[in-house]
């Protein structure tokens, strides 16, 4: 079974809007997906940053990009709240880590999307995460743990310096070998990428 590793982070909107892809690509070829973090917005303190602050990052008006956004995931038949911060996702990115090594991972990620882009909540706010980890059926005292003591911020590290390995600073990124896909994709240019790095079909 062939890695495909994808680089992705939680308060991302086109990682949120790959996440059907990925399932469909999972179904028809023989490959496994590595969740790998990514500091998409790390300075972002706990109580958020106003997506004003963001967009001006951007040579495109807020508005259109925002318009852009919402056409996609009506397309792709996806929920997208109306929202004015992004929030910190270190803390939501060390349980996704841990959730991955409870065979949870792609449930929690799901989870973390959802609480975010459906239902407006800050990914920062512990509560909020531990009733996430409560909803996917695992221990919320495990994972109070697990961010009381870092266990897995090494883990996240790992990935981020992976990515800056790479020359990553684009997600969603899809990583077979050195072989690099970037940017939010559709469906036949995932498979072609597949095809051409000899993943064989289901």
């Amino acid at each position: 079974m062939t890695k495909l590793e994808l680089f992705s982070d939680y308060v991302c909107p086109w990682c949120y809007f790959m996440t059907g892809r990925m399932e469909r690509l999972r179904s028809e070829y023989d490959v496994v997906i590595a969740w790998r973090a990514f500091p998409l917005h790390p300075d972002t303190p706990k109580e958020g940053r106003n997506l004003d602050e963001i967009y001006q990052r951007y040579p495109y008006p807020k508005a259109d990009m925002l318009e852009h956004l919402r056409r996609n995931a009506r397309a792709l038949n996806m929920p997208f709240c109306e929202r004015s911060k992004v929030f910190n996702s270190r803390m939501a990115q060390e349980l996704g880590v841990w959730a991955e090594s409870q065979d949870a991972g792609e449930t929690f990620h799901k989870a973390a999307f959802a609480a975010y882009f459906v239902n407006n909540q800050n990914l920062a706010d512990r509560g909020v995460l531990l009733e996430i980890v409560r909803q996917i059926g695992l221990d919320t005292g495990t994972a109070e743990m697990v961010l009381d003591q870092g266990t897995y911020s090494q883990a996240v590290e790992r990935d981020w310096q992976r990515a800056e390995e790479l020359g990553i600073d684009v997600v969603p990124t899809f990583v077979i070998g050195e072989n690099k896909l970037i940017g939010a994709q559709e469906y036949r240019s995932l498979s072609r990428f597949v095809n051409q790095n000899s993943v064989a079909k289901k």
